[in-house]
């Protein structure tokens, strides 16, 4: 009996050692000899995907495309002869003082104020309209500044329904204790709904104080300049329609 237990014992023992012997020395050797080459058996390959996630903070983006472009916009308070007031904004085009606005918001006749952001304050500058295009309601204005922020042109063949758009305009309001009339920026901002050629429709309903403000996307390029239907929501003129009268 105890013969056949270390019969076991052994063969077991000489087992394991074989075993070990064979898959660390025999078949690593005999693996890469040429006639193993074409009949061998491979590990499958593994693959290693390495994912990244990235957060977009679309109020983030939103906060900085302000910060970058609300020194752009130009306020303009103009005095009819009839005594009636328009408020409205325009958009800085070129860095020498160049800006275009609306051609209602600055019909021949009257008096007109320009202001332009400085630090966080507005500064009274003077101006002039230089040209007025009255069919398509487009006016070009010179400011008499320097070193002025201009921004880039949006590319209309790459704008889609549904992208997020954002306005800077420019309401007026009564400083009593200095009894002077100071603009003061607000920020709108929405989706396009639809547009063409002709026009951009978004889906932001705005007062009066919103004509000629700029509309922008959110990288902070221009797509146009604004004005309201009869329901007052915000239709934009286009900025190719700008760069055609501006000779851009």
């Amino acid at each position: 009996m105890s013969k056949n237990i270390l019969s076991i014992i052994a063969i077991f023992i000489i087992g394991t050692v074989g075993g070990i012997f064979a898959d660390q020395i025999l078949w690593p050797y005999f693996i890469e000899r040429p006639l193993f080459l074409e009949y061998r058996l491979e590990q499958a390959p593994v693959y290693i995907t390495e994912i990244r996630e990235t957060v977009i903070q679309e109020n983030t983006a939103l906060e900085n495309a302000i910060e970058k472009v609300e020194k752009t916009v130009i306020n303009i308070r103009t005095e009819k002869k009839s005594g009636k007031v328009l408020n409205g904004s325009g958009l800085v085009v070129t860095s020498d003082g160049l800006a275009v606005t609306l051609a209602e918001l600055v019909p021949q006749g009257s008096t007109f104020n320009f202001y332009i952001k400085e630090g966080s304050d507005f500064k009274k500058v003077k101006g002039q309209v230089i040209k007025r295009d009255l069919e398509n309601n487009l006016g070009l204005i010179k400011i008499e500044a320097a070193d002025l922020t201009a921004t880039g042109f949006a590319d209309l063949d790459k704008i889609k329904l549904g992208q997020r758009i954002f306005l800077i305009s420019t309401e007026f309001s009564e400083k009593k204790s200095a009894q002077s009339i100071l603009p003061k920026s607000f920020v709108n901002q929405g989706i396009i709904s639809s547009f063409n050629q002709e026009s951009i429709t978004t889906n932001i309903f705005e007062k009066n104080n919103v004509l000629g403000s700029p509309l922008f996307d959110i990288e902070a390029n221009v797509l146009g300049i604004n004005t309201l239907d009869s329901e007052n929501r915000i239709i934009t003129i286009p900025i190719t329609k700008i760069k055609t009268f501006l000779g851009f």
